[in-house]
C-alpha cells in the first residue's frame, strides 16, 4: 500500500486578496511568535502558496515587512484617529480612550510593531504613530490650559509596556489582566489635572 502525499489545494486568489491573506498571516506570526518569525517561508507555509509567489507580490521579506508595518501603522492611527473623534464629539470618555489605546498597542500589534521597528533601528517609520498620538494631546487639550503631552507620554508608554512585557510581569506579580488598564485609568485623570492645573 503506498502513502500518497498529500498537497495544499490550490485556489485562484486576485493579486488583491493574496496580499491581503500574507499581511494577515504575517501579522498574526508577529504577535504570536515575534520578529525572527517572519519571513517569507513562514508566512508561505501560513497561507498556503509558494515562496517564488510571495516574493512576486513583495518583492522581498524586507518589502513584505515594509507593507506589514504601513498596515498596521494605518490601523493604529485610524484606531487612536477615531477614538479622538469620538472624544471632541462627547461620546467617548477618557477611560474608553485608555481602552482603545490599550487595545491597539496589545490585540491590535502596535506595541509589537513599534518594538520591532526600534530594535531594528527603523524608528523613522515610527511618525505616523507621532502623528496620531498628537492628535490625542489636541483632543485632551483644554482652551486655556497647557498641553496634556506627560498624560499622553505615560498614557501610550503603558500601553506600550504592557503590550510587549506586561503579560511576563503581571504573572511575576500574580496580577490580574486588566492590571495596567487599570492603573492607567486611576492615574492618567489625576495627572491631567494636575497639568492642567
Amino acid at each position: 500500500m503506498s502513502v500518497k502525499k498529500s498537497t495544499p489545494v490550490r485556489r485562484r486568489r486576485t493579486s488583491e486578496d493574496a496580499r491581503a491573506e500574507a499581511l494577515a498571516a504575517a501579522r498574526r506570526l508577529l504577535l504570536e511568535k515575534g520578529p525572527a518569525a517572519l519571513t517569507l517561508k513562514a508566512v508561505a507555509n501560513e497561507v498556503g502558496v509558494t515562496h517564488a509567489n510571495l516574493l512576486h507580490h513583495f518583492g522581498s521579506a524586507g518589502g513584505l515587512q515594509t507593507e506589514l508595518m504601513t498596515m498596521m501603522i494605518r490601523d493604529l492611527t485610524d484606531a487612536l484617529g477615531s477614538a479622538v473623534e469620538k472624544l471632541r464629539a462627547g461620546e467617548a470618555t477618557l477611560d474608553q480612550l485608555i481602552g482603545l489605546t490599550f487595545e491597539a498597542f496589545g490585540a491590535g500589534g502596535a506595541g509589537h510593531l513599534a518594538a520591532w521597528m526600534v530594535l531594528n533601528r527603523e524608528a523613522e517609520h515610527l511618525e505616523p504613530i507621532g502623528e496620531a498620538v498628537r492628535g490625542l494631546a489636541q483632543a485632551l487639550t483644554i482652551p486655556g490650559k497647557p498641553s496634556p503631552e506627560k498624560v499622553i507620554l505615560l498614557g501610550t508608554m503603558l500601553a506600550f509596556a504592557e503590550a510587549v512585557i506586561g503579560p511576563h510581569l503581571r504573572a511575576m506579580l500574580d496580577e490580574d489582566e486588566n492590571a495596567a488598564q487599570d492603573l492607567a485609568a486611576r492615574l492618567l485623570p489625576v495627572v491631567l489635572l494636575d497639568e492642567q492645573g
